[in-house]
Formats: structure tokens, C-alpha cells, sequence
């Protein structure tokens, strides 16, 4: 290690890992990006004067043979998420991976193959946002008392056929891109997993893909998540708790702005309309920060992650069970 900073490597120049979350990881007090690597050196070169990286790769293999560096962000396409974090952990690197960490729960459980002592974390930022923190605090206070329904709804218009996004064969689609955060919210404050989905699935006649879907999931003991993606339709998102004593939601629970303070609303629907809802804002916060301080710190051995490779295949398998779903017409157990 680097004194006690954490050495990062960036693969690939993929535009979430540009505009988001290597800037992240360079404001984190634990962390240092030290190279990228694309398999066009012309773009690894550009990516790194953009963002002030000192070193740039022509291929993925380069930079995992750097013994400089202890950490890999993994940004590639879905399908190729698996077989290069399993490389790069074989390598002596710990990986965050992008999400939706694999292709289906079989593409995950090769990640087993990771040596024990690397950590390897699906890129969930939402999960080290303070609002997040501050929502599960709220429910696990009784406030809202015993929790039922969690609906939300995470949509946005994107019918580019050159975007990853709209490639049904390496993992396109509005589940595995943005449905995957509905399941992780439902996952993080029910704290518990679901046992059966049912879904209702519309596809592009022309990418394959699947362009929006509504999704029921049994947590059992009465608690229910309802979600909504799209790919193409209006943006819009919203997290919604209901509880038998209120209702908690988050206003923008998963873009949440760097820059700015974010709300909660807590409301005992004393009045319909919402009027008399308390209001909790929240200071702004780089979720991609925080995700990569958190990361650090575990990998400096200070402060262990509560999520890994079993919490990314747990994930994978409800994903699995709603195109499951999708096909058959019924319920899917997970």
C-alpha cells in the first residue's frame, strides 16, 4: 500500500466511469488514481490528460500487471464485467465492479473464483449515500411502524442503437440497468430478500431489450416491493416507504446531485395532500465518494464492507427470477 492511500486503477473509458465516478474517487481522502487502461491506447491517453492520470494503458492485462496499483474499477460493458474482475482479483487487485455486476446469478457465481483475501463490491453508490442512511435509520426507529409496500420508479428516455444500454446481447435493458436499484433499495431497507417475483415485461421490437417493466417482489411476512423502469419514457424517479403509522420518501434516491442537499419527506398523512409532511434535507454528498472512502477503508483494512460477492449474486438470482417471470406468465420463486 501507499502509505494510506488506496492506489487505483481505472478500467476502461466508459462515460460513467468519466463523468462520475473516477472524479469521485479522486476527491476521496483514502484514495489516489494512478492509471486507465482501454484497448484503444489513444483513448486511455486522452482519458488520462482529461482527468490528470499519470498512466495509460493500451490493454486491460497492462494494467493489471502493475504492481502500483491495488485497486481496480471495473466499468465495462455487463458482459464483461465477470471475466475481467476475476482476472483483475487473480491478479492481486481488489475490484469495484459496475452493477448490474454479471449477466444472470450462473455469470456471478464464477466470482467465487476471486481469492478470498480481494474485495470485490458491486457498485451500488446509493447504498453510502446519507440519505439512504438516514431512511433505514427512520424505519428501524418505528416511526412509520411496521413497514408493508416499498414502490418506486426509475425511468428515462434513451432509444440510441449504438448504446450499450440497448445491446440485448451483452446485458442491455431497463432491468439490468436501472431495475437492479429498485431491488437493491427494496433489499436495503426491508433488510431481508425477496422469495417470489412477478413481472410484466414490454420489449423494442428492435433492440430486444427491454424497455419497460413493472415488477412485483414477496418479501414475505406482508412486505411487498411495486417498481416501474423505463428506458423510454420521461425521467422520473421516486422511492416511496409505507408503513402502517407513515410514509417515508426520498425525492431523488438514486441521481442524487453532488452539489446539492437532498430531502427526505416523512409523512403521517394527517393531512391528504402531503401538506403536513415533515421535511428532512440532507447535505450534499458525491455518493461516488463515499462508495469509493468506504471501499478504501476496507481495503486498508480499517472498516469492513457489508456487502460482497454473495450480497452480487443474491442480487443477480431476483434479476434471474423476474425474467423468469417474463416467460412463463406467473410467479418466479428467487
Amino acid at each position: 500500500m501507499s502509505g494510506k492511500k488506496v492506489r487505483w486503477g481505472i478500467l476502461s473509458t466508459a462515460n460513467i466511469g468519466m463523468a462520475k465516478v473516477t472524479p469521485g474517487i479522486q476527491k476521496s481522502a483514502h484514495s489516489e488514481v494512478v492509471a486507465i487502461a482501454s484497448r484503444d491506447p489513444g483513448k486511455a491517453r486522452a482519458a488520462a490528460d482529461r482527468l490528470g492520470i499519470a498512466r495509460a494503458y493500451g490493454s486491460y492485462e497492462e494494467l493489471f500487471a502493475d504492481p502500483e496499483i491495488d485497486a481496480i474499477y471495473n466499468c465495462l460493458p455487463n458482459h464483461l464485467h465477470v471475466p475481467m474482475t476475476v482476472a483483475a482479483a487473480k491478479a492481486g487487485k481488489h475490484v469495484l465492479c459496475e452493477k448490474p455486476i454479471a449477466l444472470n446469478a450462473a455469470d456471478a457465481e464464477a466470482l467465487r473464483e476471486c481469492p478470498a483475501d480481494r474485495i470485490v463490491l458491486e457498485a451500488f453508490m446509493v447504498r453510502f449515500h446519507p440519505q439512504w442512511e438516514r431512511a433505514r435509520a427512520i424505519i428501524a426507529s418505528g416511526e412509520l411502524g411496521e413497514i408493508r409496500s416499498i414502490n418506486a420508479v426509475f425511468t428515462y428516455f434513451n432509444a440510441d442503437p449504438n448504446n450499450v444500454r440497448n445491446k440485448a446481447d451483452i446485458g442491455g435493458g431497463g432491468i439490468m440497468d436501472i431495475g437492479c436499484y429498485p431491488i437493491t433499495a427494496a433489499r436495503y431497507l426491508f433488510e431481508a430478500e425477496p422469495t417470489r417475483v412477478v413481472s410484466l415485461i414490454e420489449r423494442d421490437a428492435n433492440f430486444g431489450t427491454d424497455r419497460l417493466a413493472s415488477v412485483m417482489a414477496d418479501f414475505g411476512g406482508g412486505r411487498q416491493l411495486n417498481f416501474t423502469c423505463s428506458t423510454q419514457t420521461v425521467p422520473h424517479q421516486r422511492v416511496q416507504v409505507f408503513g402502517s403509522k407513515g410514509k417515508l420518501e426520498i425525492i431523488i434516491p438514486f441521481n442524487a446531485p453532488a452539489d446539492m442537499p437532498t430531502a427526505i419527506t416523512i409523512d403521517s398523512a394527517a393531512a391528504l395532500d402531503g401538506s403536513l409532511a415533515r421535511r428532512e434535507i440532507l447535505p450534499a454528498v458525491d455518493q461516488y465518494t463515499a462508495q469509493a472512502e468506504a471501499f478504501a477503508l476496507a481495503v486498508l483494512g480499517e472498516k469492513p464492507l457489508a456487502w460482497g460477492i454473495e450480497d452480487a449474486i443474491a442480487s443477480m438470482k431476483v434479476i434471474d427470477a423476474i425474467f423468469a417471470s417474463e416467460k412463463s406468465g406467473g410467479w418466479a420463486n428467487v
